[in-house]
């Protein structure tokens, strides 16, 4: 498998993407306005403390208070090496009786703010370099989970165990293996230096107060993605090439043969990024076969539909059934870490009946969750056939951070429909018509709205205005959202006639003819906003612009004929829809 990772530096924003033989799977982004905060260590002070929910608010300096729950702050210490699993918190105890509201704390965030939730912060701080992480506040020692070989586990551990600053803890990263002793030597050193500035700074200053900035983005893909098993490091920019360069001088001169530069205005077109970021938007993703995903997302929960779509197969059902779902292990597990989705993860995999072909698929998806840096937990099969999963979230997901709920559904996802808002609309006009005494009625709305009161040769409205005793006029505009609606009482039928109708008897103009007329067919429908236009002798001409001049104008329609170019006359030109 070839991997690469791409940067993009702009102005605005910097983005990464992680490519594993050509195909994105993974993106980073960061715009300058609104920085990372996860990693940022804060002094802060105790807003609240809730003994009923275990947690307490801290006051880090944002927009919104942080949340910090009672097993960020115990943490049982133990002197002796670990086996690789964290310290596991002491529990029992009340936060009422740890945390005091007006107390000083030093927390380090480690979930960004989501939604309506403000950041999550916890007082185990933690120190990541380029080979180990650093905890101040615990004596521990491990090795990461991914370095398989016990071999070279025991010497990692055994170095970690020699090189450990007294009190503190150590975890040897992944990218650490087969390293010296002396880079790892050079990396705890830098961070013990680094811890021992934040504290002097925690002791001086206001309250709260900014400790300690993570890297920005290019640093952190260096610190934490661009390890060994990377092909190539891709950059745009050359001013963050040469950073780069100079920040692989120390702990990783052997990697600056895989970085290059590429000075180009399109980069993650090139790469083809950027039309996958495109679909990663989608609610539904096409799988190579002709299946597809359906993936809906909501705060905590997101659920993963596989359907054969398209795939027929060419053997049996079974056989159509396994290949969509295998292929929809692997593509899943990419959306997921693409997306950046995290929480309670549901997938309803198309029911197979051979026992041998569910494991293949079970097997297909832990080995492509292997490959996520994220953490994910597979719970297991459901009654119902569902894959139950658990991935980490510390940051907003991608439709997260580049869109934002639509301002028109709220976020729903849905409009009313016609049919409804016609309904609806009827009993507007008839509530404001027993509450007025003017005795004629102006309604503008979206032209499919009003097609619907007004119903087939005005038969809706005509009813509608012998229930109220008005004389009512439509307007439609094809620039009113299909929600919205205006309903106007007037004092006379001449200031409606004015406001309703776009054209006058004469005129001469240029439409598009949209689609025969429904009883006779000879005859052509255009549409001045929303207004129809009967123009005669039009039927055969569906799709073609063609002038026509106005002969009769009519409360909900007017008449025209087809002209064929009149140089004593001026043709208008006039926007149909």
């Amino acid at each position: 498998m070839v991997k690469e990772i791409v940067v993009n530096v702009g102005d605005e924003e910097t983005r990464a993407a992680v490519l594993e033989d050509g195909v994105p799977v993974e993106l980073y982004l960061e715009r300058s306005p609104h920085q990372r905060l996860v990693g940022n260590i804060f002094k802060g002070r105790v807003e609240n403390v809730l003994p009923g929910m275990q947690a307490a608010f801290v006051d880090i300096g944002l927009e919104k208070n942080a949340f910090l729950y009672v097993e960020d702050v115990l943490v049982k210490r133990t002197a002796k090496a670990g086996n690789g699993s964290h310290p596991k918190p002491v529990l029992g105890r009340s936060i009422a009786h740890i945390l005091k509201r007006g107390t000083s704390v030093v927390v380090q965030i480690v979930k960004e703010p989501i939604g309506t939730k403000g950041p999550r912060v916890t007082t185990h701080i933690t120190l990541p370099g380029r080979f180990v992480v650093l905890m101040p506040t615990v004596d521990y020692t491990g090795v990461s989970r991914r370095i398989s070989s016990d071999r070279e586990r025991d010497r990692l551990k055994e170095m970690a165990g020699r090189l450990k600053p007294e009190g503190m803890g150590l975890i040897v990263r992944t990218v650490a293996e087969g390293v010296e002793e002396a880079d790892l030597r050079q990396d705890v050193q830098m961070l013990v230096h680094l811890w021992r500035k934040v504290m002097a700074r925690s002791g001086r200053g206001p309250t709260p107060n900014l400790l300690h900035r993570d890297l920005e983005l290019v640093q952190r893909i260096i610190r934490d993605v661009f390890t060994e098993d990377v092909d190539r490091l891709i950059l745009d920019s050359r001013y963050e090439y040469e950073k780069v360069l100079d920040f692989l001088d120390v702990g990783g001169s052997h990697l600056k043969c895989k970085v290059f530069l590429e000075e180009r205005p399109d980069i993650f077109t090139n790469y083809g990024i950027e039309q996958e970021l495109e679909k990663a938007l989608r609610r539904k993703v096409w799988l190579k076969c002709g299946g597809y995903l359906v993936i809906d997302q909501a705060e905590a929960l997101t659920v993963v539909d596989v359907n054969t779509g398209k795939y027929v197969g060419s053997t049996d059902l079974e056989d159509t059934v396994f290949k969509t779902n295998l292929e929809a292990a692997v593509e899943m597990v990419r959306q997921l870490r693409l997306r950046n989705i995290g929480g309670i993860i549901v997938v309803d995999f198309i029911d197979m009946a051979r026992e041998e072909n569910r494991k293949l698929v079970m097997q297909t998806l832990e080995e492509e969750i292997r490959k996520d840096r994220t953490k994910i937990n597979i719970l297991g099969i459901t009654q119902l056939g569902l894959v139950e999963m658990t991935r980490k979230k510390t940051r907003p997901s991608l439709g997260e951070t580049l869109q934002k709920p639509c301002p028109y559904c709220e976020g729903r996802g849905k409009v009313l429909s016609e049919e409804t808002m016609g309904i609806n609309l009827r009993n507007q006009v008839c509530e404001l018509a027993r509450r007025t005494p003017a005795s004629t009625i102006l309604v503008e709305a979206n032209p499919l709205v009003a097609a619907r009161l007004i119903g087939s040769g005005g038969a809706n409205l005509r009813e509608l205005e012998n229930r109220t005793g008005k004389s009512i006029y439509v307007r439609g505009s094809a620039s009113r959202h299909i929600e919205t609606v205006a309903i106007y009482p007037l004092p006379n039928e001449e200031d409606a006639l004015s406001c309703i109708q776009p054209v006058k008897p004469g005129e001469v103009l240029e439409v598009r003819i949209e689609e025969p007329h429904v009883t006779n067919t000879r005859d052509g429908i255009a549409r001045i906003d929303g207004f129809i236009l009967d123009v005669e002798g039009a039927g055969d001409r569906v799709g073609e612009t063609v002038p026509v001049e106005v002969s009769k104008v009519h409360r909900t329609y007017a008449r025209a004929r087809v002209r064929e170019g009149d140089p004593g006359k001026k043709n208008r030109s006039r926007s149909t829809g």
